[in-house]
């Protein structure tokens, strides 16, 4: 059988057993574009893939099926060509009928027609699962793109963000200091508090000056008393202790009257 009769085999397969998935397949992957495709787009080319996974598995199931009845097909064709010439000894020995012979030469026979039926069954599962496969790659491809042109884009839309957040901070703290600058150079109360700390600074210097002047006084005042106390217990401090009872009787104060 030819390519094209094999294709159109696989063509008619593929309409049997996958339906309409063919025709949507086709329109999913032709009209797939990751950089604009949305989570809806991605969530029927997901579900896409995983009805064609199935029909894959399928596909491969039938092929090993087919491949399995070709080989065993083929090891029954050699096993009785061997066979046949001792049959034809037994046959010409008389140790086995006519009748058993012809039905074992009409097995043979009918199992070398069928060899290339087997071998074409064989062939058009394997096309079909190659296709499936085909499907099933193009589609993991897709699916695969769509999930990094989304992962790129968050990426993207977090630095976006990031880079807004930086630059609001900075124009929040140029204003902060714009801010502070303008109440260190034009604020009027800030003016008015530091006229009231110099004149409250003023008044208590004058206090002070006022202070000092009348303590003056009252300090010559305390070293004269000072000076007299010291002067008394040096006269009082080399008496003796009948002069001093005499000081305090009076007697010295007679005595020099007397004596006069």
């Amino acid at each position: 059988m030819s390519n094209l009769n094999g294709w159109g085999l696989t063509a008619r397969l593929i309409t049997k057993h996958f339906g309409a998935l063919g025709d949507k397949v086709s329109e999913v992957i032709a009209n797939f574009d990751p950089e604009t495709a949305t989570e809806a787009d991605r969530d029927r080319l997901a579900a896409t893939l995983r009805e064609t996974a199935q029909k894959l598995a399928s596909a491969r199931s039938a092929f090993d099926k087919e491949h399995a009845d070709v080989v065993r097909l083929r090891e029954l064709i050699a096993n009785d060509e061997k066979a046949s010439a001792t049959l034809a000894e037994r046959l010409a020995a008389g140790k086995i009928s006519e009748a058993t012979v012809s039905l074992f030469c009409d097995e043979l026979e009918a199992n070398k027609a069928k060899l290339p039926l087997e071998v074409q069954e064989e062939a058009d599962a394997q096309e079909y699962m190659n296709e499936l496969q085909k499907i099933v790659d193009a589609l993991s491809r897709q699916l695969a793109d769509f999930d990094a042109a989304a992962k790129k884009a968050l990426q993207n839309l977090a630095a976006a963000k990031a880079q807004k957040d930086l630059q609001q901070l900075r124009v929040e703290r140029q204003n902060q200091l714009a801010n502070l600058s303008g109440m260190q150079s034009q604020s009027t109360a800030l003016n008015a508090l530091t006229r009231r700390a110099q004149s409250v600074g003023n008044e208590a210097a004058g206090l002070r000056i006022v202070a000092d002047i009348a303590q003056k006084p009252l300090d010559q005042a305390a070293e004269l008393d000072a000076i007299r106390k010291s002067v008394s217990q040096a006269d009082t401090a080399t008496e003796s202790t009948l002069e001093r009872l005499k000081r305090l009787s009076g007697q010295a104060a007679t005595a020099t009257s007397t004596a006069a």
